[in-house]
């Protein structure tokens, strides 16, 4: 079968590898649709920890083609989605709920072969129905929308608060859907791109800014800015030094500030303590999707959170590892990776 293979740091290729095999206990799935992450950038970049020669992609759904033999609950022509975080049920972390930080945990797409290929196999545990007439796309979306899931609980949003969502890729524009599910009145998206703007509003923004036409923090917290003292929740959502910085001077006092975005191993930022002591701020962290993943597919499944107008466009297995090997493109939100697609 064919494999998008990261062999070494900066070496990305397609290749031809065996097809796997379930164990007792696993599926192989055939690939409708695998979503490309900043992170498998940051994988091929070696800004992420990573364990080369492996096929990336951890963003994935498709049909159930054979199952292992002690392999319940879901059979063969099921359409499933991957929850790419294997916990290892053992571990002080796993035994207290989190499972998100075991200290044994291994990801499909990072660790293990992903969904970026013509078949994944996965164990059954980590599989996850979805509806037999859901469009074959969306199911891409559960991994994404699974970790800004976790990312939202964190922020306990009330009905009725204050949040601004910096950065308007696919994990900001997902967040302010769920920012407005959760009851938020006043949601406000910073990013540069003008399109990316446009699509917040029509998704549930209340406001948005360029950040590049002045100062972001004084146009949202500043006396004149759009919530005059800041914000009840700032959910960083582009893992770049500039927002991480901006998103502590944007939060109100008694503030909650969530870093969701993905930022550089290695990368540094400047933050005054002092300001977090004095305005009492909580600033969190939040690592994948624990226990999220089919509360995301439910979402999915239901039409609540839209994802149509997020797809910028579907590659092949052929493209795709120049498109991970680039930048994206201006204005893109999500591409697609579509095996079948020729």
């Amino acid at each position: 079968m064919r494999a998008v293979r990261l062999e070494a740091v900066g070496n990305i290729g397609l290749r031809e590898i065996p097809k796997p095999v379930p164990g007792h206990e696993d599926v192989l799935v055939r690939i409708e649709a695998c979503g490309v992450c900043g992170t498998d950038r940051h994988l091929f970049h070696g800004e992420f920890p990573c364990t080369p020669p492996v096929t990336l992609g951890h963003e994935f759904a498709g049909i159930v083609e054979a199952v292992g033999e002690a392999v319940s609950g879901i059979a063969v022509g099921d359409r499933v989605t991957g929850d790419p975080n294997i916990a290892c049920g053992r571990c002080a972390h796993c035994h207290a709920g989190r499972v998100n930080l075991c200290s044994n945990l291994r990801a499909i797409g990072i660790h293990r072969d992903g969904g970026f290929a013509d078949y994944v196999l996965m164990p059954r545990k980590q599989a996850f129905k979805l509806p037999a007439n859901l469009k074959p796309m969306h199911g891409a979306f559960c991994e994404p929308l699974a970790c800004c899931l976790h990312g939202v609980d964190l922020a306990a949003i009330r009905p009725g608060a204050s949040v601004v969502v910096l950065g308007g890729g696919v994990i900001g524009l997902l967040v302010v859907q769920l920012a407005k599910l959760a009851g938020a009145t006043t949601i406000i998206l910073s990013t540069r791109q003008a399109s990316r703007r446009a699509l917040a509003e029509e998704l549930g923004a209340t406001a948005t800014i360029d950040p590049s036409a002045g100062d972001p923090v004084a146009a949202i917290a500043g006396p004149s800015g759009l919530v005059p003292g800041g914000v009840d929740v700032v959910l960083e959502c582009a893992g770049v030094r500039d927002t991480v910085e901006q998103s502590t001077r944007m939060a109100r006092a008694g503030g909650t500030v969530v870093i969701i975005g993905v930022v550089p191993q290695g990368m540094k930022v400047e933050i005054e303590p002092f300001d977090l002591l004095f305005r009492e701020l909580k600033v969190l962290g939040s690592f994948l999707n624990p226990f999220t993943h089919d509360r995301a597919a439910q979402l999915i499944a239901s039409g609540a959170i839209e994802v149509d107008r997020l797809i910028s466009k579907h590659v092949s297995l052929e493209e795709a590892p120049d498109v991970i090997a680039n930048p994206p493109a201006p204005g893109e939100v999500k591409v697609l990776v579509v095996p079948g697609k020729s």
